[in-house]
């Protein structure tokens, strides 16, 4: 008597929330990093002693100070996002099958979003995280760097004048879907089987 056939597995539910990657706290471009801050230490040691290095070091260590807070917001602000945004909608506006509307989405939300990059790249790394796709994320990325509002009303208005800016914003605006498309495009082609490991 054979054996009955065996089932196969139930489908995985799409709309469970996919555990998140473990990151490594040193990574290759940390020990990179740090064996060029060691050579430059050494190179100002060799110049001006101890007293140079100590200088820089406190100077740094101060810099580090002011900039740890933003770190610390934005990286709060992107954990948070990835928890309140619904992980359906954003798929379904920012996802693989998003097409010109998700790139469209992506660009615009680039624009207006304000901040530094202490703001931007944990926001994007929440995007993914909750189901957008790489595309729109390059998409909204590219368009905060080359269009992003603030910039353009705090610095490029007053000193490069009106029609210098809209012209500006004007032909920068299909780089974000291009290179949206193209991020698509990259991804099927690398990881055919779908998200990277």
């Amino acid at each position: 008597m054979s054996d009955p056939p065996q089932k196969d597995p139930a489908p995985a539910d799409d709309t469970e929330p996919k555990p998140r990657r473990a990151r490594k706290p040193v990574g290759w471009s940390m020990i990179f990093i740090g064996v060029l801050v060691v050579v430059s230490a050494a190179l100002v040691w060799r110049r001006d002693g101890i007293d140079g290095v100590l200088k820089i070091l406190s100077h740094d260590l101060l810099l580090f100070g002011e900039i740890i807070p933003r770190v610390l917001a934005g990286c709060l602000l992107g954990g948070f996002i990835a928890e309140i945004l619904p992980h359906d909608k954003v798929s379904r506006s920012l996802g693989p099958e998003s097409g010109l509307k998700g790139l469209l989405i992506g660009t615009a939300f680039g624009a207006i979003l304000p901040g530094g990059p202490f703001t931007a790249y944990p926001v994007a790394a929440a995007l993914l995280t909750v189901g957008a796709d790489f595309g729109a994320t390059i998409a909204m990325v590219v368009s905060w760097t080359l269009i992003g509002y603030g910039r353009a009303v705090a610095w490029e208005l007053p000193i490069l004048g009106t029609d210098f800016t809209l012209w500006r914003i004007v032909i920068s605006l299909p780089i974000p879907v291009l290179a949206g498309a193209l991020g698509r495009l990259v991804f099927v082609r690398m990881y055919p089987k779908g998200e990277p490991e």
